[in-house]
């Protein structure tokens, strides 16, 4: 019964870290929402324009940014994107595709470096230790300029609701694939929008523009998927921390009640044989 009562209380301890948890996740989902609200805004403008441009599947080295947390108890969220990144690797590497890797986030790094940390050239920890602003995806945009890759796959969550996400594989046009367009299809998907000065002045810059507010958006997506995942794992955490103290509490009262019905035979026994 002592043993019994030291679990109980150590899983009554548990439940209230993990409602604490919850209580945390979700005022910080509050904050990472409204970030994601002003965000998006900023990103998406520069998203279309290059959207619009002709996509081609071509042999040549794909480097994959999967986008994931330097923290876990959040569900499948950082699993998925290594899962996905994984699985897509393999692909590539089995048409005859060299790949790499960059990845952004502790758990990404964990999760991929066993079987394909041959590939990596950048990795990005402890993204989350001050706010994501686009600075940091600035930063790293910079390093994917660097290292001038010929093709660029980002996969990463995006948001839906509170419940559900979609993780995606999002094709990042580079400067390599843009020199090699029909000049004709990249004009009349450039066309539709005024540039001042000339489209062929800027466009380099607007390139590593697209590089950072494509990063930008994508991580603020994923930043809300992690505090709404992790919100819902802490809340099944807290459910499964009272079911399992109901039913230790259950054992417990039994094990005292037999242990008082003995004692009432004991006492009625004695009393009989005297």
């Amino acid at each position: 019964m002592k043993a019994v009562a030291m679990r109980m209380k150590s899983v009554r301890n548990m439940q209230k870290i993990t409602k604490a948890m919850k209580m945390v996740a979700a005022a910080k989902l509050r904050t990472d929402q409204r970030n994601l609200d002003t965000g998006l805004p900023f990103a998406q403008p520069v998203q279309n324009l290059f959207q619009r441009l002709p996509q081609e599947e071509k042999a040549a080295t794909i480097t994959y940014l999967p986008l994931t947390s330097d923290k876990g108890l959040c569900g499948g969220v950082n699993t998925f994107v290594a899962k996905i990144t994984r699985l897509g690797i393999a692909e590539d590497e089995a048409k005859g595709n060299t790949c790499k890797a960059m990845v952004v986030g502790g758990k990404g790094v964990a999760a991929l470096k066993r079987l394909y940390g041959d590939r990596f050239t950048n990795s990005f920890e402890e993204v989350s230790k001050v706010p994501w602003n686009f600075t940091t995806a600035s930063l790293i945009a910079e390093r994917i300029i660097n290292a001038n890759p010929q093709r660029v796959k980002m996969i990463s969550n995006e948001f839906k609701s509170m419940v559900a996400y979609n993780t995606n594989t999002t094709h990042l046009f580079t400067k390599e694939e843009c020199k090699t367009m029909d000049k004709a299809e990249w004009s009349k998907a450039v066309d539709v929008y005024s540039f001042e000065p000339s489209v062929f002045e800027v466009w380099d810059d607007l390139h590593e523009f697209y590089y950072g507010a494509t990063l930008y958006g994508a991580y603020l997506n994923s930043a809300v998927s992690e505090q709404s995942q992790r919100m819902s794992a802490m809340e099944n955490a807290t459910k499964n921390a009272g079911e399992m103290a109901e039913k230790l509490q259950l054992i417990y009262n039994r094990g005292r009640q037999a242990k008082i019905t003995n004692e009432l035979c004991e006492i009625i026994s004695g009393a009989s044989a005297v």
